[in-house]
C-alpha cells in the first residue's frame, strides 16, 4: 500500500522518534560499542522519553533522523533500524503518503506534486 522508496523520509523527520532499550542494544551491536556509548552517541532524554533518536540538519524537513542519509534520501541502518520503524506507519496511515497519492491522482501525476507559482498574482 505504501511506496516509501518515493518518500523523501517524513516519518524519519518526526521531532519526537521514541526508541526502547532493545533498540538501543541493536544500534549498539550494529555499531560495535557498548550499550552506554550508543546512549550518548544515538539517543537523548526529551519530553518524558529517555531514548529519543537524535536528529541532524535536513534540507528537506530543517531536521531529521541522524541515521538518515540526506542525499540518497534513505536509512543507513535499515537493517538494525528500531522498532518503531519497524513498525510504522502501524495501524494508522502514512499522512504524508496519503497527502501525495491525493495530489498526485488530482494533477494526474504518478512521479510529483506540481508546485504553482502565486508570485505573478
Amino acid at each position: 500500500m505504501y511506496n516509501c522508496s518515493k518518500c523523501p523520509g517524513f516519518c524519519c523527520s518526526y521531532p519526537v522518534i521514541a526508541i526502547n532499550k532493545r533498540d538501543v542494544e541493536r544500534l549498539a551491536r550494529y555499531h560495535e560499542v557498548s550499550f552506554d556509548t550508543a546512549v550518548k552517541r544515538f539517543t537523548k532524554r526529551a519530553h518524558g522519553h529517555k531514548y529519543l533518536l537524535r536528529r541532524k540538519a535536513d534540507p528537506h524537513f530543517g531536521k531529521i533522523c541522524r541515521f538518515f542519509d540526506t542525499e540518497a534520501r534513505r536509512c543507513t541502518i535499515y537493517k538494525a533500524r528500531p522498532s518503531t520503524c519497524r513498525s510504522y506507519p502501524g495501524p494508522g496511515r502514512c499522512g504524508y503518503y496519503d497527502f501525495l497519492s491525493f495530489e498526485r491522482r488530482a494533477q494526474n501525476d504518478p512521479e510529483r506534486v506540481a508546485v504553482t507559482d502565486h508570485s505573478e498574482n
